[in-house]
């Protein structure tokens, strides 16, 4: 899709796969928001919580979803974002990141957005409202 503008209610924005989980991308998001909870990048302190391993911060996810909308930051904006967590992503999953178009109105449109992991888990789901200027 070369335009947003263009979408129609029912078609998909192109999906974005990420790279496989990493721990020193966890680790720069820790740093990056503050976020230190050891659970995020140490295997020992995950194993003490229950956790079968470190888990990515759900925030690390729920902000790489805006990746899906980067290629149409001349057309507008999103203007409003909400999120459910589903499942949690653990190291070395790979994720990709789903839109698709649900309402079109004027120059407000409404998607339905998720992260998904390589064994089909939805990890996390939601809205974006996106504003066309």
């Amino acid at each position: 899709m070369s335009r947003l503008a263009e979408l129609q209610v029912g078609q998909s924005l192109n999906e974005v796969s990420l790279a496989p989980v990493s721990r020193i991308a966890l680790i720069k998001y820790a740093g990056a928001s503050g976020d230190f909870n050891p659970i995020h990048t140490i295997d020992d302190e995950a194993a003490k919580a229950g956790l079968p391993g470190i888990i990515a911060h759900g925030m690390w996810t729920m902000g790489n979803l805006a990746k899906l909308f980067t290629e149409y930051y001349e057309e507008g904006f999103v203007k409003d974002y909400s999120i459910r967590f589903k499942n949690m992503v653990f190291l070395n999953d790979v994720i990709t990141l789903k839109a698709e178009l649900k309402e079109k109105q004027d120059k407000t449109l409404k998607f339905s957005v998720k992260a998904v992991n390589q064994h089909g888990k939805v990890t996390i789901a939601g809205n974006v409202v996106y504003q066309l200027y």
